[in-house]
């Protein structure tokens, strides 16, 4: 194995991405959805869910668990609900679908939501609701994932790292902060990333199958993952599944086919997207308000507010590009059609 890294710009990122996702069967349209995410995630820093995916991506397209050539279904269920039948696709794609729609209703008529459902892993959440941000509304994201948390108490996985994500806008159209956490203590593609490059796990990331504390990335990929502040981490896991798998009419994350593995079984769980108007809401106070609470966080010396070092670094990347390692590069190329 090398550890010779490549640098590649964001164009460049996007281009392999975009490739090896039709090489392994995606359609153009779904592909350039997902390339684009791989693209975000990149730029960020956030290279558990950039490049280091695409080969899963590709694998599962290949084996069917994700169906690379689906069209996805919007339906405006009432005057402020959307929802859309991902049909065991991209996830990606169908919140394109339907954020065309929740953003003009949003404006319209102060709030609305998007559940969708038959869908596939979305990649980082944070992203998406960023995209609703840009366009000037509040956008508030779950998803839910196959089973990987035990209650507290528990050694059975029931709920998934499920993550909740909120994107808030300022009053120029451009994006004020991103909030995206997981239920879990750190992020399941971080244990996985481990696993694949043979290091331990800290202490407080996962257990094993009987519930004990393991640093074993191999083994707590069989076990569970610890809840962010034990009950009530849990406790948030089970609202995100109740708005991204009972409310869209997902499957729970107890009963969905794993994200991992080559099982061709769909994952077929669920997002949802609620966006607000903030004018409308507010009375006009929004901004004034987001921008007490900044004052009052940057004030304070060494605090900082969510995601300011993702920011950080997309400056740094959209100029200077980033760095793929060159075995990582064979992989994804290895599908280019």
């Amino acid at each position: 194995m090398s550890d010779e890294k490549i640098n590649l710009s964001l164009a460049e990122v996007y281009d392999f991405a975009k490739q090896a996702l039709m090489g392994a069967g995606a359609s153009e349209a779904n592909a350039s959805s997902v390339a684009q995410s791989t693209v975000a995630a990149e730029t960020e820093g956030t290279s558990s869910h950039g490049m280091l995916y695409v080969p899963i991506y590709c694998g599962h397209l290949q084996s069917g668990k994700v169906d690379g050539k689906a069209v996805p279904v919007a339906e405006q269920t009432a005057a402020s609900a959307i929802r859309v039948d991902a049909k065991s696709g991209f996830a990606h794609p169908a919140i394109d679908v339907g954020f065309e729609q929740l953003i003009s209703l949003a404006k319209t008529n102060g709030i609305a939501v998007l559940n969708i459902y038959n869908s596939y892993n979305c990649g980082v959440l944070g992203y998406h609701v960023r995209q609703l941000a840009k366009e000037g509304v509040l956008g508030l994201g779950f998803t839910n994932a196959p089973a990987s948390i035990a209650p507290v108490g528990g050694n059975q996985p029931v709920i998934g790292t499920n993550p909740i994500a909120m994107g808030v806008p300022n009053e120029n159209g451009e994006v004020d902060f991103v909030i995206d956490q997981s239920a879990s203590s750190i992020a399941k593609s971080e244990i996985m990333l481990r696993a694949r490059e043979g290091r331990d796990i800290p202490e407080g990331w996962a257990l094993d199958s009987d519930g004990n504390a393991t640093t074993d990335p191999q083994v707590a990929l069989k076990g569970s993952m610890v809840p962010s502040g034990g009950y009530k981490g849990f406790g948030i896991g089970l609202i995100v599944e109740m708005m991204a798998a009972a409310l869209s009419g997902a499957t729970l994350g107890k009963d969905s086919a794993p994200f991992g593995g080559t099982d061709g079984t769909p994952c077929n769980t669920g997002q949802c997207f609620i966006a607000i108007n903030p004018d409308l809401s507010s009375g006009g106070q929004f901004y004034h308000q987001v921008e007490a609470l900044r004052t009052a966080v940057s004030e304070q010396s060494g605090a900082r507010m969510p995601g300011s070092r993702k920011q950080i670094n997309r400056e740094k990347n959209e100029t200077q590009g980033v760095f793929v390692s060159a075995d990582l590069l064979d992989k994804i190329k290895a599908f280019t059609a």
